[in-house]
C-alpha cells in the first residue's frame, strides 16, 4: 500500500509540474497563428474591398484553420463553420469565417508565392530561438533535400495552369506538381519545409513547365530570402547535371547529389582509371550503431562531371552497405565538399538523408492526415496550388512545434500517434469551448478521462 501511495504522489507531482509549466513565448501554436495572420493581412486584396463581406485574411485564415485541424474536405470544414464557429473565432482569430464557396472564389486568383512571407516568418522564429542549431551537420551546414511530387491528377477536369499529358486514347490527362524542399537531418524525424515552388504552366507561355525549371526558381528565391545561410543541397540523380550544378555554385550552395554510372559514363570512366593508377582511396568500417553491418567507401576528388563540361570538377564517393546475411546496398554521389577519410561517413549519411523529403515530407503529407493529393478544388486559376501551399504551411507549423514546443510533444506522446493526435484535436475542438491551441493541447496532454487519484494525507507523503 505504501508503494501505491508513493507512486500516486510521484504521479501527482509530475502532473502538477507539467500542468503548471509554461510554453515558450514564441515557439507555440498560438504565436504562430498570430504571426501568420499578420502575414496574411499584408497580402494585397485583388478585389474591390468596399464590396466584400469577408476580408482576405479571414478567408486565408479559414483555409489555414482547415489544414491546421486536418479536415479531409471543404465539406468537413463547412460543417465545422456552422457548428464550431466560436472556437474558430477564438483560436484562429477569424472575424467572418469563409464558407466553402466563398473560400474558392476569394482564393482562386491568388498566387501561391504570396505565402512565402509566412514560411520565412516561422523559420525566423525557429532561428532566433536556436531550435535549428540541432539540425546542422558537416561543419554547421543545413542539409536541404529537394524533389518534385504531384498533388493533382484528372483525366476529365483541368485548367490553363495544369500540365498536360497525352494518353494512348488521344485524350489529355491534367496534373499539377510542385518542387518541395526541407531541412533534414540524418538523425532527426523533424523536417523544416520551405515554401514549395509550383510546377505549372505560366501565363503567356506555350512551353510546358518542368521540375528542373521549378527547382531553378526555387533555389534563386531561397537564396534571395536566406542569403547567408550555410547550406548543402542533396537531390536525386536527375539533378547531377552541369547547368544545375553551375547554378548551385553561383548561388553559393554546396551539394551532395546522387549519380548513376549509366547517366555519367565519362565520370565513372575517370574513376575506374583512377582505381588502376592507385589514386582512389578505399577503406572499410564497421557500423557504429549495428555490429551486423559494415560500410565500404571509395572516393576520389577532382574529376570532370562529363565530357562536355570538363572544366566542372566534382568529387565522387562510391559506397556499399553490407550485412552478415549478404544483403547489399550501393550508392554514389558527386559533391563539391572535399572527401576525406574523416568525413566520408558523414557525407554518406547526408546523401542518404535525401530520402527524408520523400518519407518524412511527401509521404507524411499524403498518408499521415494532411490529405495531400485529395481534391479540395482545382479552381479556374490557382486554387489547388493555394490550398497545397497552405497545407505545407500548416505542416511547417506542426514540425516547428515538434522541434521546439514541449506541450505539443506531450500531447503527441499521450495520443501515441500523429493520426490519433489529429483526431484528438478535432474531437476536443468539437466538444469543448477552447480559447487557444494551448488550452486544446493541455486538454489532450493532461485531461485523462477515468484517472482517479487517491486522496493522500500529508503524513502519507513522507512514506
Amino acid at each position: 500500500m505504501d508503494q501505491i501511495k508513493l507512486y500516486n504522489v510521484e504521479r501527482i507531482v509530475s502532473l502538477i509540474t507539467d500542468q503548471t509549466k509554461t510554453v515558450r513565448k514564441h515557439c507555440n501554436a498560438d504565436n504562430f497563428i498570430r504571426v501568420l495572420r499578420r502575414c496574411f493581412q499584408a497580402i494585397p486584396d485583388h478585389r474591390q474591398v468596399s464590396k466584400t463581406s469577408i476580408s482576405l485574411d479571414d478567408a486565408l485564415m479559414s483555409a489555414y484553420a482547415m489544414f491546421s485541424l486536418k479536415d479531409p474536405s471543404l465539406l468537413a470544414f463547412e460543417n465545422r463553420r456552422l457548428n464550431e464557429a466560436e472556437n474558430l473565432r477564438a483560436v484562429f482569430g477569424i472575424e467572418n469565417i469563409a464558407s466553402d464557396t466563398q473560400m474558392r472564389e476569394i482564393l482562386d486568383p491568388l498566387s501561391p508565392r504570396e505565402f512565402r512571407s509566412g514560411f520565412t516568418a516561422v523559420f525566423r522564429i525557429l532561428q532566433r530561438g536556436k531550435d535549428l542549431e540541432a539540425m546542422t551537420c558537416l561543419d554547421g551546414h543545413y542539409l536541404i533535400s529537394g524533389d518534385g511530387t504531384g498533388f493533382y491528377y484528372s483525366t476529365k477536369v483541368g485548367n490553363d495552369f495544369c500540365l498536360r499529358k497525352k494518353q494512348e486514347n488521344g485524350k489529355h490527362a491534367y496534373y499539377q506538381q510542385m518542387y518541395g524542399a526541407a531541412i533534414v537531418h540524418p538523425d532527426k524525424r523533424e523536417v523544416i519545409p520551405f515554401c514549395p515552388e509550383m510546377i505549372s504552366n505560366q501565363d503567356g507561355t506555350s512551353k510546358q513547365d518542368c521540375e528542373r525549371a521549378a527547382a531553378q526558381r526555387f533555389w534563386r528565391e531561397f537564396r534571395r530570402e536566406h542569403p547567408h545561410l550555410p547550406v548543402i543541397v542533396t537531390e536525386d540523380a536527375l539533378s547531377s547535371n552541369a547547368p544545375h550544378i553551375r547554378e548551385l555554385k553561383a548561388l553559393n550552395l554546396r551539394f551532395i547529389l546522387g549519380v548513376k554510372p549509366g547517366d555519367h559514363q565519362f565520370l565513372f570512366e575517370q574513376f575506374d582509371a583512377s582505381v588502376e593508377t592507385g589514386k582512389v582511396t578505399e577503406f572499410n568500417m564497421d557500423d557504429p550503431r549495428d555490429p551486423k553491418k559494415y560500410h565500404v567507401f571509395r572516393y576520389v576528388n577532382g574529376l570532370s562531371l562529363n565530357k562536355s563540361n570538363q572544366d566542372l570538377k566534382v568529387n565522387l564517393l562510391e559506397y556499399w552497405q553490407a550485412d552478415d546475411k549478404g544483403n547489399e546496398l550501393r550508392f554514389a554521389w558527386v559533391t563539391d565538399l572535399e572527401i576525406t577519410r574523416e568525413n566520408a561517413y558523414e557525407i554518406m549519411r547526408a546523401g542518404r538523408a535525401r530520402w527524408r523529403i520523400e518519407n518524412e515530407t511527401f509521404n507524411t503529407l499524403k498518408n499521415q492526415g494532411y490529405h495531400l493529393g485529395h481534391n479540395y478544388g482545382l479552381g479556374a486559376q490557382h486554387l489547388s496550388m493555394v490550398f497545397t501551399t497552405l497545407m505545407v504551411l500548416a505542416f511547417l507549423v506542426d514540425q516547428a512545434q515538434q522541434l521546439g514546443c514541449w506541450l505539443f510533444r506531450k500531447a503527441w506522446e499521450e495520443s501515441r500517434s500523429k493520426r490519433q493526435l489529429w483526431e484528438n484535436v478535432r474531437s476536443r475542438f468539437r466538444e469543448l469551448p477552447v480559447d487557444s491551441m494551448e488550452t486544446l493541447y493541455r486538454s489532450i496532454a493532461f485531461g485523462i478521462k477515468g484517472y482517479v487519484v487517491e486522496v493522500i494525507e500529508p503524513d502519507d507523503v513522507m512514506t
